[in-house]
C-alpha cells in the first residue's frame, strides 16, 4: 500500500468503468429543479446560494472532474483521495466545513451468483447548503429521495442539508438491513435443515458462504456505529437541532443492523458445532454399521480358515456332506450373531 500522503496526485483504484457523469437537484421551499449533464462546467452555473443543492456523481474516473467538484465545495485533499479509495473501510468524519460518510451499497446474492456480496463504493459530504454523493458506477439507489424531494414530501425542501443526508443515511442503513435480514433468513433456513438431520452435502458450503456474507457486512457497518453515535452528539453547526430527531431514528435502524448482525454470528456458531455434530453423528452411524458387518463375518472367517489349513487328515474333508455342512454352519452362525446384534440394538 502506497503512502498517499507522499502523492499529490489523485487516483482511483476501482475497476468501474462508468463514465463520470451528474445529477443535480437544487431546490428551495419554493421550487425544484433537476439537471443531468456530463461536465461540471454545465453543473457548476446552476449552484446558485440560497438553495440546496444535492449533486449526485456517477463514476470516480475522471479523477480531475472530482477535484474540481471537491475544489468548488472546498473539499480536503485527503477527502478527494479517500473518495477515490474504493477499498477505504466505512467511517464518518467530522470536519470543520462538512461531514464526510464513507461506506459501501451492498447487493444481495442470487442464486445465479457465486454467493458473494456485491458491494459498490459510496460517499456522502455534506456541508451547508449542499450534499455530494460519490458513486463507483451508475445506481439508481436513491431514486426514491429524488422523487420525494420533487413532491416536497415531509416538506423536505424546507429543511436544510442536514435532513437530507439523514434520509440519505436512512436509505443506506436500510440497504443493510435488506442485506442482513437475508442473511438472516438463510442461516434460519440452514439450522432447520441441520436439525433435521438432512443428508446434504452443500451444508459445509453454504456455511463458508453465509460466513463469508457476514464477514464483509460486519466490516461494513461496525465502524459506522460508534462514529455515528459521535456524529449525533457532536456540536456540530451542520447539524440543526429541529433535525436532530430525525437522526435519532437512523441510528435506531443502525443499532437494528448490528443487533441482527450479533445474531447472525451466534447462529453461524451454533450452526458449525450443529454440522460438526451431525458429521460425527453420521460417521458414527457408518463405523456401527461396518462394525456390525465385521463381527458377523469373524466367525465365518475363522471357520473359513480352519477349513483352509493345508492338514493331510482333515476327515470332515473326505465326508460326502462335509461341503454342505460347512454352508450350514457359517449361515446359521451368521444369522445368529446378526439376530443377536439387533436383539441388543446394535443396528
Amino acid at each position: 500500500m502506497k503512502n498517499n500522503l507522499l502523492s499529490e496526485h489523485l487516483v482511483y483504484n476501482g475497476e468501474s468503468e462508468t463514465p463520470t457523469h451528474f445529477h443535480l437537484c437544487t431546490y428551495d421551499a419554493k421550487s425544484f429543479e433537476e439537471t443531468s449533464a456530463d461536465d461540471f462546467a454545465s453543473i457548476e452555473q446552476k449552484l446558485l446560494p440560497g438553495r440546496i443543492h444535492w449533486l449526485q456523481i456517477h463514476g470516480l474516473r475522471n479523477t480531475e472532474t472530482v477535484r474540481r467538484v471537491c475544489a468548488h465545495f472546498q473539499i480536503s485533499f485527503l477527502t478527494m483521495q479517500d473518495i477515490l479509495n474504493v477499498g477505504h473501510p466505512s467511517k464518518i468524519e467530522e470536519r470543520e466545513s462538512y461531514n464526510v460518510v464513507i461506506s459501501k451499497l451492498s447487493a444481495v446474492p442470487t442464486d445465479e451468483e457465486d454467493g458473494d456480496i456485491r458491494q459498490t463504493h459510496l460517499c456522502l459530504v455534506q456541508g451547508n447548503g449542499f450534499v455530494l454523493t460519490f458513486m463507483e458506477e451508475e445506481n439508481r439507489f436513491f431514486d426514491d429521495v429524488v422523487q420525494a424531494i420533487r413532491g416536497n414530501i415531509l416538506k423536505v425542501r424546507e429543511r436544510n442539508s442536514d435532513f437530507l443526508l439523514s434520509v440519505l443515511f436512512n436509505s443506506l442503513v436500510g440497504n443493510y438491513v435488506s442485506v442482513v435480514s437475508r442473511i438472516d433468513d438463510d442461516l434460519e433456513e440452514l439450522e432447520s435443515a441441520l436439525f433435521e438431520n438432512a443428508d446434504d452435502r452443500d451444508t459445509g458450503i453454504r456455511i463458508r458462504l453465509l460466513r463469508k456474507q457476514y464477514l464483509v457486512m460486519k466490516q461494513t457497518v461496525y465502524p459506522l456505529k460508534e462514529q455515528f453515535s459521535r456524529l449525533l452528539h457532536s456540536d456540530s453547526a451542520l447539524l440543526q437541532k429541529n433535525n436532530r430527531a430525525f437522526f435519532n431514528d437512523v441510528n435506531d435502524h443502525l443499532l437494528y443492523v448490528v443487533q441482527t448482525i450479533d445474531s447472525c454470528r451466534e447462529t453461524l456458531s451454533s450452526l458449525m458445532d450443529l454440522y460438526i455434530s451431525n458429521n460425527d453423528l453420521r460417521m458414527n452411524d457408518i463405523m456401527t454399521r461396518l462394525t456390525v458387518v465385521s463381527t458377523i463375518f469373524i466367525p465365518l472367517t475363522f471357520l473359513a480358515g480352519v477349513w483352509g489349513m493345508n492338514f493331510k487328515w482333515m476327515p470332515e474333508l473326505d465326508w460326502r456332506y462335509g461341503y454342505l455342512l460347512a454352508w450350514g454352519i457359517m449361515l446359521v452362525l451368521g444369522v445368529a450373531v446378526a439376530l443377536y446384534l439387533k436383539r441388543k440394538k446394535w443396528k
